[in-house]
Protein backbone atom coordinates (compact mmCIF):
# COMPACT_ATOMS: atom_id res chain seq x y z
CA UNK A 1 0.00 0.00 0.00
CA UNK A 2 1.09 3.86 -0.35
CA UNK A 3 -0.92 5.97 1.70
CA UNK A 4 -1.71 10.08 0.43
CA UNK A 5 -2.38 12.71 3.07
CA UNK A 6 -4.74 16.02 1.00
CA UNK A 7 -4.07 19.15 3.09
CA UNK A 8 -6.98 20.96 2.02
CA UNK A 9 -8.39 24.37 3.39
CA UNK A 10 -11.76 22.72 3.72
CA UNK A 11 -10.70 19.44 4.94
CA UNK A 12 -7.55 17.16 5.42
CA UNK A 13 -7.80 13.75 3.60
CA UNK A 14 -6.28 10.34 3.83
CA UNK A 15 -6.07 7.77 0.86
CA UNK A 16 -5.06 4.27 1.44
CA UNK A 17 -4.31 2.72 -2.02
CA UNK A 18 -2.66 -0.25 -3.75
CA UNK A 19 0.45 0.53 -5.38
CA UNK A 20 0.08 -1.51 -8.01
CA UNK A 21 -3.13 -0.86 -9.29
CA UNK A 22 -3.75 2.21 -8.12
CA UNK A 23 -7.06 0.67 -6.25
CA UNK A 24 -8.47 3.04 -3.74
CA UNK A 25 -8.74 0.77 -0.72
CA UNK A 26 -9.75 3.58 1.53
CA UNK A 27 -10.50 7.09 2.20
CA UNK A 28 -11.40 9.45 4.99
CA UNK A 29 -11.80 13.11 5.75
CA UNK A 30 -12.11 15.57 8.33
CA UNK A 31 -13.75 17.52 9.74
CA UNK A 32 -17.09 16.60 8.32
CA UNK A 33 -18.20 20.35 8.38
CA UNK A 34 -15.44 22.95 6.36
CA UNK A 35 -12.26 23.57 8.71
CA UNK A 36 -12.09 27.27 10.25
CA UNK A 37 -11.12 30.21 8.46
CA UNK A 38 -10.35 33.32 10.00
CA UNK A 39 -10.70 36.62 8.52
CA UNK A 40 -9.48 39.53 10.51
CA UNK A 41 -10.02 41.89 7.71
CA UNK A 42 -11.79 42.26 4.52
CA UNK A 43 -9.96 39.60 2.12
CA UNK A 44 -7.90 38.13 4.89
CA UNK A 45 -8.03 34.33 5.19
CA UNK A 46 -5.79 32.55 8.00
CA UNK A 47 -5.57 28.64 9.56
CA UNK A 48 -3.78 27.25 12.26
CA UNK A 49 -1.74 24.41 11.01
CA UNK A 50 -2.42 22.36 14.01
CA UNK A 51 -5.58 22.03 12.98
CA UNK A 52 -4.75 20.77 9.71
CA UNK A 53 -2.54 18.34 11.67
CA UNK A 54 -5.42 17.20 14.38
CA UNK A 55 -7.82 15.86 10.75
CA UNK A 56 -4.68 14.40 9.43
CA UNK A 57 -4.21 12.37 12.15
CA UNK A 58 -8.14 11.37 12.59
CA UNK A 59 -8.19 10.67 8.43
CA UNK A 60 -5.78 8.75 9.42
CA UNK A 61 -6.87 6.72 11.96
CA UNK A 62 -9.57 5.45 9.59
CA UNK A 63 -8.21 4.53 6.47
CA UNK A 64 -5.74 2.44 8.35
CA UNK A 65 -8.52 0.13 9.85
CA UNK A 66 -8.80 -3.62 9.24
CA UNK A 67 -5.44 -3.66 6.76
CA UNK A 68 -1.82 -4.58 7.98
CA UNK A 69 0.16 -1.62 8.28
CA UNK A 70 3.41 -3.25 7.68
CA UNK A 71 1.63 -3.67 4.24
CA UNK A 72 2.21 0.50 3.98
CA UNK A 73 5.13 1.21 2.00
CA UNK A 74 5.30 5.12 1.20
CA UNK A 75 3.86 8.21 2.09
CA UNK A 76 2.84 11.50 -0.38
CA UNK A 77 1.40 14.63 0.82
CA UNK A 78 -0.63 17.01 -1.81
CA UNK A 79 -1.54 20.26 -0.03
CA UNK A 80 -3.09 23.80 -0.18
CA UNK A 81 -0.67 25.99 -2.72
CA UNK A 82 0.49 29.19 -1.93
CA UNK A 83 0.24 29.15 2.01
CA UNK A 84 2.69 30.80 4.63
CA UNK A 85 3.84 28.90 7.85
CA UNK A 86 6.32 30.26 10.02
CA UNK A 87 8.30 28.24 12.49
CA UNK A 88 10.85 29.59 15.45
CA UNK A 89 13.98 27.80 16.36
CA UNK A 90 12.18 25.22 17.92
CA UNK A 91 10.09 24.10 15.30
CA UNK A 92 7.01 25.87 16.98
CA UNK A 93 4.25 27.92 14.69
CA UNK A 94 5.12 31.55 14.98
CA UNK A 95 1.65 32.96 13.84
CA UNK A 96 -1.40 31.43 12.30
CA UNK A 97 -0.98 30.58 8.52
CA UNK A 98 -1.91 33.34 5.99
CA UNK A 99 -3.53 30.70 3.21
CA UNK A 100 -4.20 30.64 -0.44
CA UNK A 101 -6.93 32.69 -0.86
CA UNK A 102 -5.65 35.68 1.44
CA UNK A 103 -5.42 38.63 -0.54
CA UNK A 104 -3.40 41.43 1.35
CA UNK A 105 -0.22 40.97 -0.29
CA UNK A 106 -1.17 41.95 -3.65
CA UNK A 107 -0.19 45.41 -3.82
CA UNK A 108 3.20 43.95 -2.38
CA UNK A 109 3.56 41.87 -5.19
CA UNK A 110 2.54 44.84 -8.00
CA UNK A 111 5.30 46.62 -6.55
CA UNK A 112 8.07 43.85 -6.51
CA UNK A 113 6.86 43.01 -10.38
CA UNK A 114 7.70 46.55 -11.50
CA UNK A 115 10.58 46.85 -9.22
CA UNK A 116 12.66 43.33 -10.71
CA UNK A 117 10.90 44.07 -14.06
CA UNK A 118 7.60 42.33 -15.71
CA UNK A 119 10.40 40.88 -18.68
CA UNK A 120 12.82 39.36 -15.81
CA UNK A 121 10.18 37.74 -13.19
CA UNK A 122 8.44 36.13 -15.90
CA UNK A 123 11.31 35.03 -17.69
CA UNK A 124 13.02 33.87 -14.30
CA UNK A 125 9.90 32.99 -12.17
CA UNK A 126 7.76 32.18 -14.91
CA UNK A 127 4.88 34.67 -12.99
CA UNK A 128 4.38 37.84 -11.24
CA UNK A 129 5.57 37.60 -7.75
CA UNK A 130 1.52 38.55 -6.83
CA UNK A 131 -0.22 37.66 -4.35
CA UNK A 132 2.22 34.21 -3.97
CA UNK A 133 3.67 32.89 -0.73
CA UNK A 134 6.87 35.48 -1.01
CA UNK A 135 4.67 38.33 -0.82
CA UNK A 136 2.94 36.98 1.96
CA UNK A 137 6.16 36.89 3.94
CA UNK A 138 7.03 40.27 3.02
CA UNK A 139 3.81 41.34 4.20
CA UNK A 140 4.78 39.83 7.63
CA UNK A 141 7.86 41.65 7.40
CA UNK A 142 6.81 44.73 6.89
CA UNK A 143 3.73 44.55 9.26
CA UNK A 144 4.39 42.19 12.16
CA UNK A 145 8.48 42.92 12.60
CA UNK A 146 7.89 41.53 16.09
CA UNK A 147 7.06 37.95 14.44
CA UNK A 148 9.63 38.55 11.74
CA UNK A 149 12.64 38.74 13.93
CA UNK A 150 11.87 35.27 15.59
CA UNK A 151 11.63 33.24 12.44
CA UNK A 152 13.77 30.02 11.65
CA UNK A 153 12.60 28.24 8.58
CA UNK A 154 9.80 29.51 6.11
CA UNK A 155 7.18 26.28 4.71
CA UNK A 156 4.28 25.87 2.56
CA UNK A 157 1.42 23.40 4.06
CA UNK A 158 3.12 20.87 2.89
CA UNK A 159 5.80 21.24 4.11
CA UNK A 160 4.90 21.87 7.59
CA UNK A 161 2.71 18.64 7.65
CA UNK A 162 6.04 16.73 6.44
CA UNK A 163 8.27 18.28 9.52
CA UNK A 164 5.59 17.04 11.92
CA UNK A 165 6.05 13.49 10.23
CA UNK A 166 9.65 13.30 10.40
CA UNK A 167 11.05 16.39 12.27
CA UNK A 168 13.07 17.13 9.40
CA UNK A 169 12.56 20.55 7.22
CA UNK A 170 12.58 20.05 3.83
CA UNK A 171 10.77 21.50 0.91
CA UNK A 172 11.17 20.76 -3.10
CA UNK A 173 11.37 22.73 -6.33
CA UNK A 174 7.82 22.68 -7.48
CA UNK A 175 6.47 23.71 -3.85
CA UNK A 176 9.29 26.63 -4.19
CA UNK A 177 8.12 27.83 -7.68
CA UNK A 178 5.01 28.28 -6.46
CA UNK A 179 6.08 30.48 -3.54
CA UNK A 180 7.69 32.42 -6.06
CA UNK A 181 10.97 31.68 -4.84
CA UNK A 182 12.66 29.97 -7.68
CA UNK A 183 14.42 31.39 -11.12
CA UNK A 184 13.82 28.58 -13.20
CA UNK A 185 16.37 30.22 -16.13
CA UNK A 186 18.94 29.92 -13.45
CA UNK A 187 17.86 26.76 -11.47
CA UNK A 188 18.73 28.26 -7.85
CA UNK A 189 16.36 30.27 -5.23
CA UNK A 190 15.48 33.31 -6.74
CA UNK A 191 18.40 36.26 -6.10
CA UNK A 192 16.08 38.64 -7.54
CA UNK A 193 12.92 37.72 -4.75
CA UNK A 194 15.40 37.28 -2.04
CA UNK A 195 17.55 40.50 -2.74
CA UNK A 196 14.16 42.75 -2.87
CA UNK A 197 12.30 41.51 0.04
CA UNK A 198 15.71 41.59 1.96
CA UNK A 199 14.85 37.93 2.77
CA UNK A 200 17.72 35.66 4.17
CA UNK A 201 17.91 32.73 2.29
CA UNK A 202 18.75 29.99 5.50
CA UNK A 203 14.77 30.33 6.17
CA UNK A 204 13.93 28.52 3.80
CA UNK A 205 13.69 24.67 4.27
CA UNK A 206 16.38 22.35 2.82
CA UNK A 207 16.04 21.30 -1.02
CA UNK A 208 15.30 17.55 -1.82
CA UNK A 209 13.86 16.24 -5.08
CA UNK A 210 10.13 16.26 -5.50
CA UNK A 211 10.52 11.92 -5.71
CA UNK A 212 12.81 11.45 -3.03
CA UNK A 213 12.63 10.60 0.86
CA UNK A 214 12.18 13.28 2.85
CA UNK A 215 12.51 11.51 5.48
CA UNK A 216 10.95 9.06 8.00
CA UNK A 217 8.13 8.84 9.84
CA UNK A 218 9.07 8.86 13.73
CA UNK A 219 8.15 6.36 15.90
CA UNK A 220 6.14 8.74 17.94
CA UNK A 221 4.36 10.26 15.31
CA UNK A 222 3.75 6.85 14.31
CA UNK A 223 1.82 5.39 17.19
CA UNK A 224 -0.37 8.13 16.97
CA UNK A 225 -1.19 7.84 13.26
CA UNK A 226 -1.35 4.32 13.34
CA UNK A 227 0.99 3.91 10.97
CA UNK A 228 4.39 1.95 11.50
CA UNK A 229 7.50 3.80 12.36
CA UNK A 230 10.06 4.38 9.54
CA UNK A 231 7.48 4.94 6.25
CA UNK A 232 9.75 7.17 4.01
CA UNK A 233 7.85 10.78 2.62
CA UNK A 234 7.93 10.29 -0.71
CA UNK A 235 6.67 13.03 -2.66
CA UNK A 236 5.76 16.15 -1.43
Amino acid sequence: YIIGYDIGSSSVKASLIKAETGEVVSSAFYPKQEMVITAKSNGWAEQEPEQWWENLKKASQDVTQNIDINGIKAIGISYQMHGLVLVDKNKQVLRDSIIWCDSRSVSIGDTAFNAIGTEKCLSHLLNSPGNFTASKLAWVKQNEPHVYEKIAHVMLPGDFVSMKFTGHITTSISSLSEGIFWDFKNNELSKDILNYYGFDPSVLPNIQPVFSNHGELLPEIAAKLNLKPGIPITYK
